[in-house]
């Protein structure tokens, strides 16, 4: 789809080169990627980008001053997508602890569509780390149309459905959202909102979103007024010290309290942001610190209990020792795993067995139908150890057969199951769902009630979407471990990498709050409260009836082994919507629990949860609502009139929109079928048809392959001065010499020594 989706941009734009913009109006050719370059990502969004659908290339002309366009022969299937120019775009980012807010409202044209003809226009929304889609509003002259969750049974009574490829996810951090027939030369509002998460490293935040606009974006015109406006707000939640590090822009502060601060830049300028945004600031603290905010529940709340939310982080890395570890791969090599997701795999442990100290140990399992060990018994790892452990998994291939994942997680645990000194730890990596996942959390339960001090730690890495990742989430959770994934081939090894270096640098175990067990008024959503590492502060977050208890108590244990206890102070959210922060993480864990218990109840709290705060999740389905404006002008007489160009409007509301649904968002719940079948991850994304040629290659102007050449734009401005009937014997000819093979004749004469490409 990605690819497609580029390939479609890139014909786009050579598409584009038929618009004339009049003699004083310069015309940048977009800029050709390098040869090394030349990637299916290169003309893939880098910023918020909407683009207009054109299926009819004979439509494409400047909807200001029509010029001659000699006749194109075809159509595009499928559709090309020309970018639309922009001008003004807003980012506003409201920054709360390791969760950001991003709101980015701009104004685009069609700007490459005649006045008189429509064409569907296509949104892309590039979303940065764990990025959440919340929401899309579009204004038109004569409609508007924004997205909205219901639940799944309200959405069964829609009768118009979209396409798969008008509204859903290009990749997992692109959401594309096709808006249908607007007119051309209209000028397009548009407001996106997203969330994302702020990675973390020894006390600093960070964020990075993307914000880097193509050229071809910034309208021909250069007296058009362009304005760019990027406001960051940030409220980390906590009474500490915090200190802004870096940014990309050139932001100026405009307010600062304690652990909070306010940045705004706004100016006109020549062109827009070439460079994605980032900040980072540092959270002030040597040792392991935390509180506890509390939230009154709002009058639109589904759940009318108050909301609380624990916060831990791990203060620097020089203050605290991490636990000694004994760590066991479990990885799939069923079929399905074969070439890269196999590959990246290897890669990620061969990169954590060498962060490992040769007085910890380590093994690996892999499995599918049948189970395989790197060694019998748990190895130190030593320098000869690791080599030879990187030189026997080099050596597993996918093989065929099924997925059998609870005898080697069974064999992990008995091998960890006389640790001592150490905290135990097992990876499982998989790419598919198996029969009995709810049996295999039921044994974790058990383990962990006749298991020691330090129970084996199941962190847990999901690739694609045929495995079910609310069972590797539960998974991780009943065991205290963490939950890793990658939807996308491209990202297998950075995510993995990610979650080895999160379990792998634990400095806090074992973590309990004596007010949980004391106080049956208290609801936490994490049934074991996770452990704490140096690569990530800690969330735990629920629901209270009553009063909250003054003070609390949080213990652990620290890598040396000594106990840990600290008094979490108690402070109302000052500014923080708590609900909105943390509604991400509760639907993920909220839905675990669905999945497992089979609870109806708990997937209703889901649904209205979903719907309250514009997460997607598997109870709810996404809507577009369109609806229409009706445009009035009064005469004199006080009679209507019909509105024209420039007359005063006045905007009435026209009573219910209609609704178009979506396809599915969510990731569902694993497949067993494909898994079965050993089908590859990526397999599930809906190819659309092949690229064709833009144009049958009998094309008057040249526009075949040699569009980007330049004789394209000098053919179009001397036809455009023509009279009809030299034109059309002109347009004859060209024809004529194309139906008879001649393209790459024509081609080699208009433009010698380039290869048309």
């Amino acid at each position: 789809m990605a690819e497609d989706f580029a390939k479609a941009v890139e014909d786009g734009l050579k598409l584009s080169k038929r618009i004339y913009l009049g003699k004083d109006r310069g015309l940048v050719a977009p800029p050709r990627p390098p040869p090394m370059e030349r990637s299916s990502d290169w003309y893939l969004p880098s910023a918020p980008m909407v683009y207009a659908v054109i299926s009819d290339p004979r439509i494409v002309d400047n909807p200001d001053i029509p010029s001659y366009q000699p006749h194109v022969h075809g159509r595009c299937d499928p559709p090309a997508l020309i970018p639309l120019q922009m001008s003004a775009v807003n980012l506003d980012v409201d920054c709360y602890g390791d969760t950001a807010f991003v709101e980015v409202s701009g104004k685009w044209r069609i700007h490459c569509v005649m006045g008189s003809r429509s064409c569907d226009c296509r949104i892309a929304v590039p979303m940065g780390d764990q990025g959440s889609i919340l929401g899309v509003e579009v204004d038109l002259p004569t409609k508007s149309y924004s997205t909205k969750l219901i639940g799944v049974e309200e959405s069964k009574g829609i009768q118009k459905i979209a396409r798969p490829e008008d509204g859903g996810f290009l990749m997992p951090h692109i959401f594309t959202l096709t808006i249908p027939q607007i007119d051309g030369g209209t000028n397009i509002s548009i407001k996106l909102r997203w969330s994302q998460k702020l990675s973390y490293n020894n006390g600093q935040f960070s964020l990075t979103m993307p914000f880097s606009f193509p050229e071809y974006v910034t309208p021909a015109i250069k007296k058009i007024s362009k304005k760019q406006r990027i406001q960051l707000n940030v409220n980390s939640g906590i009474a500490t010290e915090i200190l802004c590090k870096s940014t990309s822009h050139p932001l100026k502060e405009i307010r600062r309290h304690a652990g909070k601060f306010g940045f705004l830049y706004e100016a006109e300028i020549l062109t827009w942001s070439s460079t994605d945004f980032s900040f980072s600031y540092s959270v002030s603290a040597g040792n392991i610190f935390g509180g506890i905010l509390l939230q009154s529940s709002s009058l639109y709340d589904y759940d009318q209990r108050d909301m609380f939310c624990i916060y831990l982080f791990p203060g620097s890395q020089q203050s605290r020792k991490v636990f000694r570890k004994e760590v066991i791969f479990v990885v799939d090599i069923s079929g399905s795993m074969h070439g890269r997701p196999l590959e990246s795999t290897k890669n990620a442990i061969s990169t954590a067995l060498s962060k490992l100290s040769p007085e910890e140990s380590f093994n690996i399992i892999a499995f599918s139908s049948e189970t395989f060990l790197f060694s019998t018994s748990m190895e130190l790892a030593s320098t000869e150890a690791i080599e030879r452990a990187t030189e026997w998994i080099s050596t597993k291939y996918s093989v065929g057969g099924g997925t059998n994942m609870f005898i080697p997680l069974e064999k992990a645990a008995e091998m960890l199951s006389n640790t001592r000194g150490s905290i135990p730890m097992i990876f499982l990596v998989t790419d598919g769902a198996v029969e009995d996942e709810r049996n295999i959390c039921d044994w974790m339960k058990k383990r962990l009630k006749n298991g020691g001090s330090l129970c084996p730690r199941i962190h847990t890495f999901g690739i694609g979407s045929f495995c079910n990742h609310y069972f590797l989430r539960m998974l991780a959770m009943i065991s205290r471990g963490e939950y890793g994934a990658a939807c996308d081939i491209d990202s297998i090894e950075v995510q993995m990498q990610k979650l080895f270096s999160k379990g792998l640098s634990t400095v806090l175990a074992n973590i309990a709050v004596d007010a949980f067990d004391e106080h049956d008024q208290i609801e936490v959503y994490s049934s074991c409260i996770p452990d704490l590492s140096f690569e990530s502060p800690l969330t735990i977050c629920g629901r209270y009836q009553g009063s909250f208890p003054g003070t609390l108590r949080a213990k652990g244990i620290l890598g040396d082994l000594s106990s840990f206890i600290m008094d979490l102070k108690v402070e109302r959210a000052k500014d923080i919507p708590l609900d909105r922060v943390l509604a991400r993480q509760q639907i993920d864990l909220l839905t675990a629990q669905a999945w497992f218990s089979e609870n109806k109840q708990i997937e209703e709290k889901v649904a209205k949860l979903s719907t309250r705060t514009c997460n997607i999740s598997e109870y709810t389905r996404m809507v577009l609502l369109e609806k229409n404006k009706i445009e009035t002008a009064t005469g004199s007489s006080g009679a209507q009139k019909a509105p024209k160009k420039g007359d005063p409007q006045k905007i009435m509301d026209t009573g219910a929109p209609k609704m178009i649904l979506l396809q599915s968002l969510s990731i569902g719940f694993g497949d067993l079928i494909a898994t079965a079948e050993n089908i590859r991850p990526g397999s599930e994304e809906q190819k659309l048809p092949e690229v064709a040629e833009i144009f049958i290659k009998a094309t008057s102007n040249c526009c075949g392959q040699i569009c980007n050449q330049c004789c394209c734009m000098c053919c179009i401005q001397c036809c455009s001065k023509m009279n009809d009937q030299c034109a059309t014997t002109l347009t004859q000819l060209c024809t004529a010499l194309a139906c008879i093979s001649c393209f790459e004749c024509c081609s080699q004469l208009c433009c010698p020594g380039q290869d048309g490409q």
